[in-house]
C-alpha cells in the first residue's frame, strides 16, 4: 500500500468514525454555543486525539493493549458513564450564555483533556476501529514505524476535519440559535444523560 493510499484511507477512517453524532458531538455543539468556537473545537480535538490513539492500537495490532482494555473494560465504561451523567446534569442546570465566553488557555486545555479521557473510557472503540481497518484494507498495511505514524496523523486529520466542520457550522448559526439556547441545553443535557444511563447499564451488566 502506497503512502498516499494509507493517508487517504486513514483520513476516511478518522472522518467516518467521528461523524456520527453521539455524546461527544452533543458536547461539541453545546460547548460551541455556550462558550465559543474554540471550546467546541477543543472537544473535537480531544476526541480526535483519542481516535488517533485507538487507530494506532488497531493498526499495529497491539494484542496486549486490546487484552488489557478488554479486562478493564467494565471499569472504564463505568467511569465514562458516570462522567457522562455528570456532564449531562451540569448541562441541564447550566444557564444560557449571553455571549461566547472568554476562552482562556486553562479552560480550553481542561476541556481537551476531559474529552480525551471520556473518549478513551470506551475501549469498545478498538473493536470498531479494527473492523473498519479490515474493511478499508488497512489491516494489511506494512511499513513499520513510518506507516504507523502516517496512519495516526491521517486518522487525526480526518477526525479533526469533521470537528472543524461541526464547530464552525454551530458557531455560524449561534446568533439564530441564541434565543433557543435554554431549550438546546435541556435537550442536549437530557440526551447526554440518556447516553450516560445506557453506558452505565452496559457497564453494570458487564461485571
Amino acid at each position: 500500500m502506497t503512502p498516499f493510499d494509507l493517508v487517504t484511507r486513514g483520513a476516511v477512517l478518522g472522518f467516518s468514525v467521528a461523524a456520527p453524532v453521539g455524546p461527544i458531538g452533543l458536547l461539541c455543539i453545546q460547548r460551541t454555543l455556550n462558550r465559543g468556537r474554540l471550546h467546541g473545537l477543543a472537544v473535537g480535538l480531544g476526541a480526535a486525539t483519542a481516535d488517533a490513539l485507538y487507530g494506532l492500537v488497531a493498526g499495529l495490532g497491539l494484542a496486549w493493549v486490546s487484552t488489557a482494555a478488554d479486562q478493564t473494560g467494565p471499569w472504564l465504561r463505568l467511569v465514562g458513564a458516570l462522567f457522562l451523567l455528570f456532564l449531562g446534569v451540569r448541562t441541564l442546570r447550566s444557564r444560557p450564555a449571553e455571549r461566547a465566553a472568554d476562552t482562556g488557555r486553562s479552560g480550553i486545555a481542561s476541556t481537551y483533556a476531559a474529552t480525551v479521557g471520556l473518549t478513551l473510557s470506551n475501549p469498545a472503540t478498538i473493536l470498531s476501529f479494527s473492523a473498519v481497518f479490515a474493511g478499508l484494507g488497512l489491516s494489511r498495511a506494512t511499513g513499520g514505524a513510518l506507516a504507523a505514524g502516517l496512519l495516526v496523523l491521517a486518522v487525526f486529520a480526518g477526525s479533526t476535519a469533521w470537528w472543524l466542520l461541526l464547530s464552525a457550522a454551530t458557531a455560524a448559526l449561534r446568533e439564530r440559535l441564541q434565543p433557543h439556547l435554554g431549550k438546546i441545553n435541556l435537550v442536549s443535557g437530557a440526551l447526554v444523560c440518556a447516553f450516560g444511563a445506557w453506558a452505565l447499564w452496559s457497564a453494570m451488566t458487564a461485571f
